[in-house]
């Protein structure tokens, strides 16, 4: 797609940030990965030390397994990165999954590491973000701290089965969440069973 702005051609930037933090379901956030590949979309990766962890209890997947699949990986403590200025054009971020720590870091605007950056970034460009949130239940703080955060713009979307899919696996309710969430950008991954209505 190119759009002609005054006689000036601009390409949009097919790029996304994906943050990967420490709450359960790392699996998430390297499907994002794969999805965007396939989807011909450059992404940007950074990744918390908890991840990390989570991943290894998690998957069969090492640290090299993951961040072979992103286009970029960025180093968390790199505040210098492409990715920590509004600058760098980009299609939004995707935090998957988005550990209650990371969510409530995002919401105050005191950001100690680059995904939060990258995500306060998002938020002050007025670029999608949308917060793969995992913890139940919910305490009242964490539905304010999500309340907040919705007010500023992002899109809180927690990782929830959709069983009219008939998922036959994990990994297919997995990818299920990860190409809705991919729907919020337009992005139309084929791992996504559409409603076809009532049978």
């Amino acid at each position: 797609m190119v759009d002609d702005v005054n006689g000036a051609i601009r390409k949009p930037p097919y790029r996304m940030v994906v943050g990967i933090s420490g709450a359960s379901g790392a699996i998430y956030g390297a499907r994002v990965l794969d999805a965007l590949k396939d989807l011909g979309v450059e992404s940007h990766l950074v990744v918390t030390k908890a991840a990390l962890l989570t991943l290894s209890q998690e998957t069969d997947l090492s640290p090299a397994d993951l961040t072979a699949k992103a286009s970029v990986v960025h180093k968390l403590a790199d505040v210098g990165a492409t990715i920590a200025s509004g600058s760098f054009k980009t299609l939004g971020m995707i935090v998957a999954p988005c550990s209650v720590k990371t969510m409530s870091e995002v919401a105050t605007g005191v950001t100690s590491s680059l995904l939060t950056r990258a995500a306060d970034v998002t938020l002050k460009e007025r670029r999608p973000l949308v917060l793969m949130v995992r913890e139940t239940p919910f305490h009242l703080g964490h539905l304010r701290t999500m309340t907040a955060l919705a007010e500023m713009g992002a899109t809180i979307a927690p990782p929830l089965p959709a069983f009219y899919a008939r998922p036959d696996s994990i990994m297919e309710m997995v990818d299920q969440s990860v190409g809705r969430t991919l729907d919020l950008f337009g992005l139309d991954w084929s791992a996504v069973r559409r409603w076809e209505g009532l049978k």
